[in-house]
């Protein structure tokens, strides 16, 4: 604890924060933009998350966990049934909880669905209403008096997660809702996840970005070997899983090309979160019809426990 100008310490908070809202509004944005750093990816793509995510935000008198949550949809597979549990069953663990939305779309059946989840939570809910610079600043206060009208949120808070705007506010109200509490991780620490997840999300968002149609709701990404070559570089080994030889062939594309452009992109990125020079080799084989397939989820990390 830190002492204060009157000599007394400073009392430490921390606590756990969810990330809440429909798939695409942001959230994954949000979460890299507090943190500092990429530890969740990001595509104009819904469902982009699947797992929660835990981003640590540590200053000198506090400490805030985040979980990225998947976006709360209508599931159309076990895997999409799966997030939805990990979505909601997170607002039962935390000490708050952040409904983000997308300001400029208003107010959708999407988030109705959501509030209505939120009620029956006993922790503070905050509105944060991202993407704000796409609007006009007149629409926003109809839309907070529309939003209010629906749930007593504990605080409304506009902000852009793109440009970092109002972020600071947002963090710093955050911080007055939590209780006093230990710091859980060293102040260095920005994620609770293995190196290999942070790795296997950053390849599959590189394949979100490259390919289109069904083909990025069907990819997952398991890391079959990491380690420490004698020369310092890190060799890692990863198998891209898709569901149909059709989709095998997309994900590798003309002579290769494709897969190429996804390894090139997604070493950049991890020599960046490792801080070495990486040798990426992937590969593509066919798991058909995985998202349905209960034992492939977990062995894939998609448990709802």
């Amino acid at each position: 604890m830190n002492q204060t100008p009157t000599g007394k310490k400073e009392k430490y908070h921390s606590g756990f924060v969810a990330i809440v809202g429909r798939p695409n509004v942001g959230k994954s944005t949000l979460m890299n933009e507090v943190i500092g750093q990429k530890i969740a990816i990001m595509s104009d793509k819904p469902q982009t998350t699947r797992n929660k995510i835990h981003g640590v935000y540590t200053k000198d008198n506090s400490q805030i966990v985040f979980l990225d949550t998947p976006g709360i949809h209508k599931p159309q597979s076990k895997l999409g049934d799966y997030m939805n549990k990990s979505a909601v069953g997170t607002l039962g663990e935390v000490d708050a909880a952040m409904f983000l939305i997308d300001a400029s779309e208003g107010l959708g059946g999407g988030d109705r669905y959501i509030i209505e989840q939120l009620k029956m939570v006993k922790t503070p809910i905050f509105l944060v209403m991202n993407k704000i610079d796409k609007i006009h600043p007149e629409e926003l206060l109809p839309l907070i008096a529309t939003y209010k009208e629906l749930h007593d949120f504990a605080e409304i808070i506009p902000i852009s997660a793109l440009q970092g705007n109002n972020i600071d506010t947002l963090l710093n109200v955050l911080t007055r809702y939590l209780p006093e509490g230990p710091q859980y991780y060293p102040a260095d620490q920005v994620t609770d996840h293995p190196e290999q997840f942070v790795c296997a999300e950053l390849i599959r968002e590189k394949i979100l970005h490259q390919t289109r149609e069904e083909v990025p709701h069907s990819i997952a990404v398991a890391i079959e070997d990491m380690k420490v070559q004698d020369n310092g570089v890190v060799y890692i080994g990863a198998i891209i899983f898709v569901e149909r030889d059709s989709q095998k062939g997309i994900v590798i594309g003309k002579q290769g090309a494709l897969l190429k452009e996804v390894g090139r992109l997604a070493r950049r990125d991890i020599e960046l979160l490792l801080g070495s020079r990486v040798f990426l080799e992937l590969w593509v084989k066919v798991k058909k019809d995985w998202r349905n397939q209960e034992r492939v989820l977990k062995d894939l990390g998609y448990r709802n426990e």
